[in-house]
């Protein structure tokens, strides 16, 4: 049977042995709850939650469940004339976001920006017959093997013509951001970058629920890397963490204020 950590959504199969704790909570990355590892079915999370749906741009669209379950990440798809791309992952995946997708042309191929939000990635490429890319750097991190699962190595896979992935690291040695040219450039960050309450900034982090800085050095690289493409809006991995102008500009001159406050 499939089992669900409910504090970060991660999937287990424990038809082999018995699932006792969760390896990504068990890192400073992530945390196990004051109240112990919990799990849930994959039956009881679609009988207790549903998916809202958000269009963000014409061809850019979130997905996010409802209550909040886990992490309460949202995944992103991205339609394109060469095909759809789901970017990060949630893990309810119910009868009505299969019927959507499927109406917008299914998926073509799955990119995830980094453990955290790996959740049930094998459900959803064997619902949609899609591959699903993870920084080789990430690999211990993937709890349930499946043949859909396509590892990259190095800092750039090219998706499709207009979509690419950048690892930038940081908060994992995976970690990556989906970079699509599309009108002045989209970045879709996860929380490899972490956009601020006011949606004007961002911020770096190793462990967000622990909050452990990064390095200065480290965000100096991500930034360094980001100022060489163009982009205009970002939007981060959680509700209203929308940047919808001037992203490019916010994000260089956050990393600047960063790695002053370290100095």
């Amino acid at each position: 049977m499939i089992k669900l950590c409910t504090a970060c959504g991660t999937s287990f199969d424990d038809r082999d042995s018995e699932i006792t704790y969760c390896t990504i909570c068990n890192d400073e990355r992530q945390f196990v709850p004051v109240s112990g590892q919990k799990w849930i079915t994959l039956n009881a999370l679609r009988e207790s939650h549903t998916n809202k749906w958000q269009q963000h741009t014409e061809n850019l669209f979130s997905i996010q469940t409802v209550p909040a379950f886990a992490i309460n990440q949202r995944a992103f798809l991205i339609t394109t004339p060469q095909g759809n791309i789901l970017w990060d992952c949630i893990a309810n995946l119910d009868d009505a976001t299969k019927t959507l997708i499927t109406s917008l042309g299914g998926i073509s191929a799955i990119a995830i920006s980094h453990p955290h939000y790996y959740t049930t990635m094998q459900d959803w490429a064997k619902a949609f017959d899609a591959p699903v890319y993870l920084h080789a750097s990430d690999s211990e991190w993937v709890m349930r093997d499946s043949p859909a699962i396509r590892l990259w190595e190095g800092d750039e896979l090219e998706l499709m013509p207009s979509v690419k992935l950048l690892r930038l690291g940081g908060h994992f040695a995976g970690g990556a951001v989906l970079h699509w040219q599309q009108g002045e450039g989209i970045l879709l960050a996860g929380d490899i970058l972490q956009v601020t309450p006011g949606a004007d900034a961002v911020s770096f982090m190793w462990s967000y629920p622990n909050m452990l800085p990064l390095p200065a050095s480290v965000v100096n690289d991500i930034t360094r890397r980001l100022a060489a493409i163009s982009f205009n809006q970002l939007y981060g991995a959680f509700a209203g963490q929308n940047m919808t102008s001037k992203a490019k500009e916010s994000v260089l001159r956050s990393g600047k204020k960063y790695i002053s406050c370290l100095q």
